[in-house]
């Protein structure tokens, strides 16, 4: 009835196996397009803003929607994006004031004052 011993007459197909592929074509590796660009996996789909507002309104929706605990959680991630915005403007700040006048020697000193105090700061919250 069943012939085991014929020649199969398809093609099988993949299972998610990494079987060898007799192809004379090169497979592409699994983080590379077509174009030969591998991707960026650290750079965020999202800018920093854009996710601000994203979480906002999700914890607004959460909190109309009565769920008290997911709404805190999305709170939290816009808290996050918040600071990162804050670290943003901060640093625009410094690199803009640094290029109209550059630091003197007591503007080092402040500056080493003020790392000192935060790191402080950061060891009491802890």
């Amino acid at each position: 009835m069943f012939q085991r011993n014929k020649m199969r007459r398809f093609r099988r197909r993949p299972n998610g196996r990494n079987h060898m592929s007799r192809s004379t074509q090169p497979r592409m590796g699994t983080n590379q397009f077509v174009n030969g660009q591998s991707r960026n996996n650290f750079r965020p789909s999202m800018s920093v803003e854009k996710s601000f507002e994203k979480y906002s309104s999700l914890a607004k929706e959460a909190m109309s929607a009565g769920d008290k605990t997911l709404s805190e959680n999305y709170l939290q991630h816009a808290d996050h994006f918040m600071r990162m915005i804050e670290d943003k403007n901060r640093n625009r700040s410094l690199a803009k004031d640094n290029t109209a006048n550059p630091p003197s020697e007591e503007n080092k000193n402040l500056s080493d004052v003020n790392n000192t105090n935060d790191k402080e700061e950061i060891k009491n919250k802890d």
